[in-house]
């Protein structure tokens, strides 16, 4: 077996090629251990969550772990776990009490869904704050209302994979404010679906 072979064989993903970057490759190891011994009950100290799945990132690194690659199997980790995490208050607490977790969060989001277009998120208030293409995000938000409110479709990938046009300044929604808003979004579906 050549070296490459065996190198291929030891890796849980494709590398990019040498002049590509992808992800560390040892960012992602340690982190997929720690999720490992987390899920098989053997670490609590550094305990892994769907929020630590989805609020993880890795450094850039040539001839790293193909980007989609780790994105696709966070996906899948991130599901996991909210799974595991709603199956676990269900035991602990009762239905009633993921029901009543649910509930409250949905309200939240709608709160922010129902806002006029062109409101739902604040502006960036100081120069170079990176912000999103308003139009780009109100478009989401009416996708949301539909899936939320009308049953219509949408996968909770599409929710996390969602690109936005940049904007300038205050003539888009601040970057950060729609990043939390749409965690917690995917938290929500995830936890239902």
């Amino acid at each position: 077996m050549s070296q490459d072979n065996a190198q291929k064989t030891q890796t849980p993903f494709e590398r990019v090629s040498p002049q590509e970057f992808g992800y560390n490759t040892k960012q992602v190891d340690q982190f997929l251990a720690r999720a490992r011994a987390t899920f098989n009950g053997t670490d609590d100290a550094a305990a892994v969550t769907s929020h630590l799945v989805r609020r993880t990132a890795f450094e850039p690194q040539k001839g790293g772990y193909d980007a989609r690659e780790v994105d696709t199997a966070l996906d899948r980790l991130e599901d996991v776990f909210a799974q595991r995490e709603r199956d676990a208050l269900i035991e602990a607490e009762g239905e009633d009490a993921w029901l009543q977790q649910i509930g409250r969060l949905s309200a939240i989001l709608r709160g922010r869904l129902h806002r006029a277009p062109g409101e739902r998120f604040r502006r960036p208030t100081r120069r170079g704050v990176p912000s999103y293409n308003v139009e780009d995000v109100d478009e989401l938000c009416e996708e949301l209302i539909d899936y939320f409110e009308h049953d219509t479709p949408l996968s909770v990938d599409a929710v996390r994979r969602v690109m936005f046009r940049e904007a300038k300044g205050q003539e888009g929604y601040e970057e950060s404010q729609v990043d939390a808003f749409l965690d917690r979004v995917v938290e929500l579906m995830a936890s239902i679906d």
